[in-house]
């Protein structure tokens, strides 16, 4: 944000920082939950959906921390990071979308790389 950044500019860079950090914090608790019920000794396609919940919920919670620092952020560190979570959201959403049962989790993943790329938007 620069000096020259107007009121309204200020508040939707804050709507869009919270609706971001409410997303990450959707799709990992979605993803961790999809984790959680596949079966570990199942087959390695499982284990690879399962190890893709994981990280795309670790990485969630990362983000929103990020987001939630009330500190000046570095641009391009706070970029990189939305960048990668919005990679790793929509790999998983593709895996999840190979199986009838994780519907929800893919579209937490999908909402959640859309509100990056908004966010991300506001930057600019």
């Amino acid at each position: 944000m620069t000096q020259t950044t107007t009121q309204q500019q200020l508040v939707q860079f804050l709507e869009d920082r919270f609706a971001c950090a409410q997303a990450c914090t959707e799709c990992a608790r979605a993803c961790a939950l999809r984790a959680s019920l596949v079966d570990p000794d199942g087959t390695e396609e499982q284990e690879l959906l399962r190890r893709k919940g994981i990280m795309c919920a670790e990485v969630c919670d990362a983000t929103c921390r990020v987001l939630a620092e009330q500190n000046q952020l570095d641009e391009t560190a706070l970029r990189a990071q939305l960048e990668w979570t919005r990679t790793v959201n929509l790999e998983c959403a593709h895996a999840f979308d190979r199986h009838p049962d994780a519907e929800d989790a893919a579209q937490a993943c999908r909402d959640c790389a859309r509100a990056c790329t908004e966010f991300m938007a506001t930057l600019d």
